[in-house]
């Protein structure tokens, strides 16, 4: 697996484009629409974090955070859909934990123009291929919890607060808040489907690899010290059991630069993460026939 930075020699980016956590960064956009327009790629994948950082309820340091669809994203796209004509992309997307829910209904609203598919909880067809979306991740410490769920029961890591001890940016049934969990969700999702073919677009990574490892090392909470693998067991479990063709990541932005690995796999199925904490917008380039000659490019 090779990563290339911007500015050196590198190959095509292929078939497909996987990029996450992008945080409504200007910069990082415009660089992933540029790669988009010189290399025409079949699809593109947004694995969630995608607006502003911090929810429209709980920070006010960006008064114009709420325009960032209307007034950045779905006009850049629609230029770059008229400048690319028929080579525009299918663009596949997901919302993160920093996302927060209110957004999805003018997520899935802006559907009807073809700019994108909002896969989050959906299968959907894309040539031989099934793509997957799931958005949720194991509790945090973080407070807006519109997209966390308990991972395999209902345990909390130290530091991390319960679903239903934290926020929502919409209305959910008090039912909702502490159950449901990663793993019942996945179920239900894939049901009893082939995934050889399958691709899924997770923000969470799988837990204890290369891929969710957070800077926590020698932190403690309540004498307790934390668990420096925050990724989702029941994600792990998933596809361990299920083995899917290709898992795409995000989430955890540190992973890659403490454990120099962005890519993993759990038996047959490649899991590649496009989270990463420089100031670089990362994309992982893969051709879905040949998935093992990945790169990541640091533009």
């Amino acid at each position: 697996m090779a990563e290339r930075r911007d500015g050196r020699a590198a190959p095509p980016c292929g078939d497909f484009v996987f990029a996450s956590d992008l945080h409504g960064r200007e910069d990082r956009y415009a660089r992933l629409f540029t790669l988009i327009a010189a290399e025409s790629p079949a699809a593109v994948f947004l694995g969630g974090d995608l607006l502003p950082s911090g929810s429209l309820l709980f920070a006010t340091s960006r008064p114009n955070r709420e325009n960032f669809l209307e007034e950045f994203l779905l006009p850049r796209l629609r230029l770059l859909r008229r400048d690319l004509g028929e080579s525009y992309p299918r663009l596949f997307l997901i919302l993160g934990n920093d996302d927060p829910r209110s957004e999805e209904a003018a997520v899935v609203g802006h559907e009807s123009e073809g700019l994108w598919r909002y896969v989050h909880g959906r299968r959907v067809q894309f040539g031989a291929y099934v793509i997957y979306g799931y958005a949720c991740v194991p509790p945090t410490p973080f407070l807006l919890k519109d997209w966390e769920r308990y991972d395999v029961s209902r345990f909390v890591d130290p530091g991390c607060v319960p679903p239903e001890e934290g926020r929502f940016s919409v209305e959910v049934a008090e039912e909702e808040k502490g159950f449901p969990t990663i793993q019942e969700d996945l179920a239900r999702l894939a049901g009893g489907d082939p995934l050889a073919q399958a691709i899924f677009l997770f923000h969470s990574p799988p837990y204890q690899t290369a891929l969710d490892r957070a800077d926590l090392d020698g932190r403690m909470v309540d004498n307790a010290p934390l668990d420096v693998h925050v990724g989702s067991i029941a994600i792990k479990r998933f596809i361990e059991a299920r083995q899917p063709l290709i898992t795409l990541h995000g989430h955890v932005h540190e992973s890659s630069r403490l454990t120099g690995s962005w890519h993993e796999e759990i038996g047959a199925t490649h899991c590649f993460s496009a989270a990463h904490d420089g100031p670089e917008l990362a994309v992982v380039c893969f051709d879905s026939a040949r998935p093992e000659s990945a790169i990541r490019r640091l533009l």
